[in-house]
């Protein structure tokens, strides 16, 4: 599996200083987590891309920061507000493009939710065909409070879009949603297109690889009994570790596993 770490863990340090930061840790791949408007630009990628072929990069993904509003904006109620939203993601999803990546995540509806499920998949649908456009795979993360965090609907969703069905598997929220996070790549380890790693022990649920009880071996060889050719990346609050040495001290753990 190609590990690195998401530029998410040093936030609110600026976007492209946060992927200098991991260059010169000698990191070679990242996830890219955009965290304004301004960011979603042709401008802005090409600076991240002079960035990381300065220091030999490849980013794996691209996480858009309107994430918090999704329930509101993809998956609201309002018909026009969707419809107008739609051309952000089209942007976002040829950003991604633009700077090399093939994976864009989304976290999708929050609980208890403004639509019925079967509306919730036609949208998706239409997500996941526009980032087509692009090249891009658009990815269902399972995340905490929102209808993802339940295996239960991920595999109605499986169901629905068939192979159009694809996820960002995060360790960390399945902890939180109280889901045995190798179950749950068990269950999903064939339609899994990328990964979040974390650790977590009695205290908490997102700690630093190496600081807590996961069994990353065991994910792995999950993943590997799937075939899975995708990345993992380090993806952490920054409460969850301490020096920024830490971060490359936990990939270099993974990648000696």
């Amino acid at each position: 599996m190609n590990l690195g770490i998401s530029t998410s863990c040093l936030y609110p340090m600026p976007t492209e200083k946060a992927l200098e930061t991991l260059g010169r840790a000698g990191v070679k791949t990242s996830e890219i987590f955009l965290n304004s408007i301004s960011e979603t630009t042709p401008d802005f990628i090409k600076k991240l891309n002079k960035i990381k072929d300065e220091y030999g990069m490849k980013t794996v993904s691209v996480h858009p920061f309107s994430s918090f509003s999704e329930t509101f904006m993809l998956f609201g109620n309002y018909e026009r507000r969707y419809l107008d939203v739609r051309e952000f993601y089209k942007k976002c999803f040829e950003m991604t493009a633009l700077a090399g990546a093939d994976i864009s995540v989304i976290h999708g509806m929050k609980l208890p939710g403004q639509i019925e499920k079967e509306e919730y998949f036609s949208r998706f649908r239409w997500l996941v065909e526009a980032g087509r456009e692009f090249g891009v795979t658009v990815c269902q993360e399972n995340v905490h409070s929102h209808f993802s965090q339940s295996p239960d609907f991920l595999r109605e969703m499986r169901d629905a879009l068939g192979d159009d069905f694809r996820m960002v598997f995060d360790v960390k929220q399945a902890v939180r949603s109280g889901f045995e996070p190798l179950a749950f790549a068990e269950e999903f380890k064939s339609s899994i297109s990328h990964i979040h790693l974390s650790d977590h022990n009695a205290q908490s649920d997102c700690v630093a690889p190496s600081k807590g009880i996961f069994d990353f071996r065991k994910l792995f060889e999950i993943m590997e009994s799937a075939g899975y050719k995708g990345s993992g990346v380090i993806e952490l609050y920054r409460a969850g570790f301490g020096d920024e040495s830490e971060l490359t001290q936990s990939l270099e753990y993974l990648q000696n596993l």
